[in-house]
Formats: structure tokens, C-alpha cells, sequence
């Protein structure tokens, strides 16, 4: 077991509040520390949490709490814009559903969570700068106060500070060409209640499914050759990017529908998707990553949620378990980085085909039967990234790549 006995985590996003509190769990007190001076209720669109994600979640008990939130996808039906069927891709055998979910509610279960267990929050406190010594780290904070601990986990998103502190050279994020647009249209349109259903429309994809309330839950990615930051993309008001996607969608089934029902206060502008590229450096003395500051796969994955939750959960057991802090980072890398290349290189792939042309989406259709037999099976493509499982009681070692207690 290592001497670390405290840990300051940066960022109160989601991957904050689940790495102190396995942290915690670890017998390491860890505080969270976020850059905004107030909570991120009400930011956000809609993501998904796999069952591996969920899997986590058990280990530090949030598991049912965000179970109780969201609503279990047990499978996903693919279409073309004109609502003729091309496929239908079933839950793993074995596993529970995925939950579809809102990230404002996924947020607030997370925080209510880690306040109940004891996990202290900070606000306000935008990391500037670090000290480090021989026997721990001091942040700087911009309001000019200071907190040190033992190490300092960087759970602060794809534009992550740490990151750049641990290697000024490290990548910065990547864009995807897709424009990402969320809401909640005021019509129930025909849908079954546990599916998730990907449109591939004349000219951009959207994915949606039904709500209990009635309503259904959208998202839409539109083709965009040039990045287009979230700050840049809300500069347009909400109405004209509301317009544009009622042309853009207006040949669809049922995106005309859904885009007529979407009110302009409903409508989430979240910019150019963005992922991030291989992190050389995920660690440095004390300071390491987690989350969407190291491995930030689009949100096509399905999966980055989950497997940040997953990383924070490996990187408690490898500094529960190892003698010093070098050799948990270590370990700690070697547990997650083949996992989530590899998601993110599948991602890359599905990201691809939302920018088909109507003769692409044609052949895709005719192809869709055979390819759920053979390559798109879904246990080939989804079963090692689902089926995951960490065994927290299980003993880290060093100097393997996959210490016993992983699984898929």
C-alpha cells in the first residue's frame, strides 16, 4: 500500500465526484475541487451509461441511484430517413440495459452521492499552477488560495489544465466534422419504450428515443468541416441554429416531426463533437489523469462516461495496493490505456458513417442483415467493452498490464 493519504482532485464534472469517492473507498480522503463557482445543474445533453459503466458505479454504491434515473435501452434500431428499418442490434445475453439519461441528472445523482458519503466539494477554485516536493503537491488556485495533498488527479475534462501541467506538450482535443445538437421534443412519435433508434437521414444522423412523459429525447450530429468550439456555436441564437435544423431535417421521419416540436428554450448548442488523440504522457510525479483529460472517445462510443468512471475506479485499487506512487501510476496506465484506444478507435469508425451520402445509406440498408451476422455482430463489436467488469477486492501488482481483478 502506498503513503498517499490525501488527494486533491480537479474538476467536479462527472469523473470527479466518482474518482473520490473510489478514492475514499481506497482509504484516501480525497476533495474535489471545481473551477465554476456554482453547480452544473442544467448543463448538458443526453449521454448513456453501459453496463460496464454501471458496473463501476456499483463499486463506490451509486449504482442504483443512476439505475433509478435513467432509462434501460435494451436495444437499438437503425433506420433511414424516410423510417424504413435497416437493422435492429439487441442487448448483450447476460447483461442489464444500457440507461439513457440527461447529463444535468446524471450530475446531480453523482454530486448528492459523493456529499452523502462525506466527499468534500469546493467551488470556484480554477486551477492555475502547482509545487510540488518531496513529500506532496500544493495547487494554486486563481482566487489565490492553495490546498495540498499527497497526488493531484486531473479530472478535468477534454481541455483539461492538468494535462498541460503534466506535459506541456501533450495533444489538444481533436474535432470531429459533426455539429452536436440535444433537446426534448414536445411529441411522442412511433417508437418502442426500450429502444434507442439512429436515424440516418438525407443529410445528417439523428438518434432519439421516447420519454415516460411523452416527449421524446433527441440528438442530432450535422456534418461540419471546420471545428466549431461550444462558446463559438452559441453565438448564434438558439432560434437560427433552430431553423437550420428544421431544413436540415425537413426531408426526415421523424426528424421534421421532432425538430417542429423542439422549442427554441429546449434546444442544447453543444458545438463541434470532439475527441481526444493518444495522451503520451497520463502521469508525472504526483499529478495523473482520469476521465475525459486522457481518454475522451466521441460520443459516438456509447462509452465515455463509462469508462471514465471505470478509470477512476482502477487508479483507487492501483494506489490502495502498490508500494509507492510511480509504480500505482504505472499500473494504473497499463490497466486502461489498450481499453480505451481501443473503444475510441471503434468510435472513430461510427462517427464516419454519420456523414453518408443517400446512396451510402442505400447500400447500408441492403447490407445490414448479413453485417449483424458477421462483423456488426453485436457481441464481436460491443461484448469486450461491455461485459468489463472490475473485481474491487481483487489485488493490483505491479508490472502488468492487466492485474488480476479485470475482466473483458
Amino acid at each position: 500500500m502506498t503513503a498517499v493519504k490525501t488527494a486533491l482532485v480537479i474538476g467536479g464534472g462527472i469523473a470527479g465526484p466518482v474518482t473520490a469517492l473510489a478514492l475514499r473507498k481506497a482509504g484516501i480522503e480525497a476533495t474535489v475541487y471545481e473551477a465554476y463557482a456554482i453547480t452544473a445543474d442544467g448543463v448538458g445533453g443526453q449521454l448513456t451509461i453501459a453496463p460496464n459503466g454501471l458496473a463501476a458505479l456499483d463499486v463506490v454504491g451509486a449504482g442504483d441511484a443512476v439505475r433509478a434515473i435513467g432509462l434501460p435501452m435494451n436495444r437499438t434500431i437503425m433506420t433511414d430517413g424516410k423510417g424504413k428499418r435497416m437493422g435492429e442490434f439487441p442487448g448483450l445475453t447476460g447483461l442489464p440495459p444500457s440507461r439513457a439519461l440527461w447529463r444535468p441528472d446524471l450530475y446531480r445523482v453523482l454530486h448528492d452521492h459523493a456529499l452523502a458519503q462525506g466527499v468534500p466539494i469546493e467551488y470556484g477554485k480554477r486551477l492555475v499552477g502547482v509545487e510540488e516536493s518531496p513529500t506532496g503537491i500544493t495547487a494554486r488556485f486563481a482566487d489565490g488560495t492553495t490546498a495540498t495533498g499527497d497526488v493531484l488527479v486531473g479530472a478535468d475534462g477534454i481541455r483539461s489544465t492538468v494535462r498541460d501541467l503534466i506535459d506541456p506538450a501533450a495533444p489538444a482535443p481533436d474535432h470531429v466534422p459533426l455539429l452536436n445538437f440535444g433537446a426534448a421534443a414536445d411529441i411522442a412519435v412511433p417508437s418502442v419504450s426500450d429502444a434507442a433508434y439512429f436515424s440516418f437521414g438525407k443529410k445528417a444522423f439523428l438518434g432519439y428515443w421516447s420519454q415516460p412523459d411523452g416527449t421524446t429525447a433527441w440528438f442530432g450530429n450535422v456534418p461540419h468541416k471546420e471545428p466549431m468550439s461550444i462558446a463559438q456555436a452559441r453565438q448564434t441564437p438558439a432560434a437560427e441554429w433552430l431553423k437550420r435544423l428544421r431544413e436540415i431535417f425537413a426531408d426526415d421521419v421523424p426528424g421534421r416531426e421532432l425538430l417542429q416540436r423542439t422549442s427554441v428554450d429546449q434546444l442544447v448548442v453543444l458545438g463541434s463533437l470532439e475527441i481526444m488523440p493518444k495522451v503520451p504522457h497520463w502521469y508525472r510525479d504526483r499529478m495523473v489523469l482520469v476521465g475525459d483529460s486522457v481518454h475522451a472517445p466521441s460520443s459516438s462510443s456509447g462509452q465515455g462516461a463509462s469508462l471514465a468512471m471505470e478509470s477512476a475506479i482502477q487508479l483507487a485499487r492501483c494506489l490502495r495496493d502498490l508500494p509507492d506512487v510511480a509504480s500505482a501510476f504505472a499500473a494504473y496506465e497499463g490497466l486502461r490505456r489498450e481499453r480505451v484506444e481501443k473503444v475510441a478507435w471503434r468510435a472513430s469508425k461510427t462517427n464516419n458513417s454519420k456523414a453518408l451520402g443517400p446512396v451510402a445509406i442505400a447500400m447500408m440498408g441492403l447490407m445490414m442483415p448479413l453485417a449483424m451476422k458477421t462483423f456488426l455482430n453485436p457481441e464481436k463489436t460491443l461484448g469486450a467493452e461491455q461485459r468489463y467488469r472490475i473485481d474491487w477486492q481483487a489485488p493490483v501488482t505491479a508490472g502488468l498490464s492487466r492485474p488480476a481483478g479485470s475482466r473483458g
